[in-house]
């Protein structure tokens, strides 16, 4: 079979399948004594070729029902985010009520302690001697 049995993907081995397949059906007359053979395979590879319709009918069944969902899920977390804004509201935003609903109630900030190391101090500032420059008139001083 040669270039035939080197394919790896689904399609490819049905193709090489049904090419095998209208061979064997258009050379029957010449290969009498494999006609129970060949019908085998012709049925098998009839099945095969159904099976694959019905994948590809799955597959966009399935991307159909996930592209759905998605719009549930994003109009869902929507109305979630109003139905939290309206329970904080009648609640009250510090009410331990909002904890049934999985939402965190207010409890106040926390304030940050200062650290017990004492800080370290600048160091000195760096001062910078000026050189000598010669006068204006050229004169030395």
């Amino acid at each position: 079979m040669g270039k035939q049995s080197q394919q790896k993907t689904q399609a490819g081995v049905l193709g090489v399948l049904t090419r095998l397949s209208a061979a064997l059906e258009a050379n029957s007359q010449e290969l009498s004594h494999l006609e129970g053979t060949r019908l085998r395979f012709a049925n098998l590879v009839s099945e095969a070729l159904e099976a694959a319709r019905e994948q590809a009918a799955l597959a966009a069944e399935k991307q159909e029902a996930s592209q759905r969902l998605t719009l549930f899920l994003n109009e869902g977390m929507r109305l979630a985010t109003g139905l939290s804004r309206l329970l904080r509201e009648f609640y009250g935003v510090g009410s331990e009520k909002l904890t049934e609903f999985g939402l965190q109630p207010f409890r106040g900030r926390t304030r940050r302690s200062k650290p017990d190391e004492p800080e370290t101090p600048p160091p000195p500032p760096v001062v910078e001697v000026e050189a000598e420059k010669p006068a204006a008139d050229g004169s030395e001083v």
